[in-house]
């Protein structure tokens, strides 16, 4: 394999977590709901994930793991902010830190423990193409299935009458409340699916990335995850160029520390979440003289009338 070939299939790597947790929060924003909880998720789901596989002997159980892990503790955040109406910020940040206490309780007893990771796809003569063949047909399933559910949701949203119901919510839950859709039921099986798509971002850490379980081992992938909804405006296809372009930074500076450039190893460490502070800044500037393009009712906690 050449440095290429490696340095891609690396940032392929690193990019899945970012996209599969990314896509699941776009759909929760577009319903209306802001959940900052979706670090807390993704470690949730690692250890769970992780502890499902360990005990099963099977990747794909471990998986279903994670995505239990996430969406059930979605559904908390989802209890406190459509039925108790609970500041949506607040809930989210309360969200993450119970996501890192109960990750380390779950977790305690597998650290140091190792499994089999997912495997890669091999067909025999097109994995066996030159420089592409690794790249395309010899991924592990996890990279396939998240370019898989951003295509899906792109379909859900603008081909489909649930995706126009869904983007009405998030854009005045008030009309679509009166035009008759069930607003809260709307965002509950939104706040759910992008729990799921946390829980499983956060499974391929120790599944497919590494097979090993650390606390805290998503290490703010999930705020990454976040700040991608915003850079991708709210639009799925922007959101893979967004989360492989983050995957290339973090990629990147490791590469760069080996080649000996002499640049301290803490900035090249911080560089992924520098680039991420310096394109909200961008954007939100671009935006403030452009108008934001965000959902309308993002954020807004909604209570029936009737």
């Amino acid at each position: 394999m050449g440095l290429v070939e490696a340095i891609i299939i690396s940032i392929i790597a690193a990019s899945t977590p970012l996209l599969l947790a990314a896509a699941g929060e776009l759909i929760v924003e577009r319903s209306g709901v802001l959940n900052l909880g979706v670090e807390g998720m993704m470690i949730m789901g690692a250890a769970c994930g992780f502890a499902g596989a360990w005990l099963t002997g099977s990747t794909f159980i471990g998986a279903l793991f994670g995505i239990a892990a996430g969406m059930a503790l979605s559904f908390v955040f989802a209890v406190l902010t459509l039925g108790l109406a609970v500041n949506q910020v607040a809930a989210g940040l309360a969200l993450t830190i119970l996501g890192v206490g109960l990750s380390g309780l779950i977790g305690a007893g597998f650290v140091g423990e190792k499994i089999v990771p997912a495997p890669q796809l091999y067909l025999p003569v097109l994995t066996g193409i030159p420089l592409i063949g690794r790249i395309l047909f010899g991924q592990d399933g996890f990279v396939y299935v998240s370019i898989a559910l951003v295509v899906g949701i792109w379909w859900f949203l603008y081909r489909t009458r649930g995706g126009l119901i869904l983007r009405a919510v998030g854009d005045s839950h008030t009309s679509a409340h009166a035009l008759g859709y069930p607003v809260l039921k709307i965002r509950l099986l939104a706040v759910l699916f992008g729990g799921g798509c946390a829980g499983l971002a956060g499974a391929f850490l120790p599944l497919a990335y590494t097979p090993f379980f650390i606390p805290g081992m998503t290490a703010g992938r999930g705020w990454i995850a976040l700040a991608l909804v915003v850079f991708s405006s709210w639009l799925p296809g922007r959101l893979v160029a967004g989360a492989y372009l983050f995957g290339a930074v973090s990629i990147l500076q490791l590469h760069a520390q080996a080649f000996g450039l002499g640049i301290p190893s803490q900035l090249m460490t911080a560089m992924p979440y520098l680039a991420t502070v310096i394109v909200l800044v961008i954007i939100s500037r671009a935006r403030g003289a452009a108008g934001s393009v965000a959902p309308a009712s993002l954020g807004i906690v909604f209570v029936p009338d009737r």
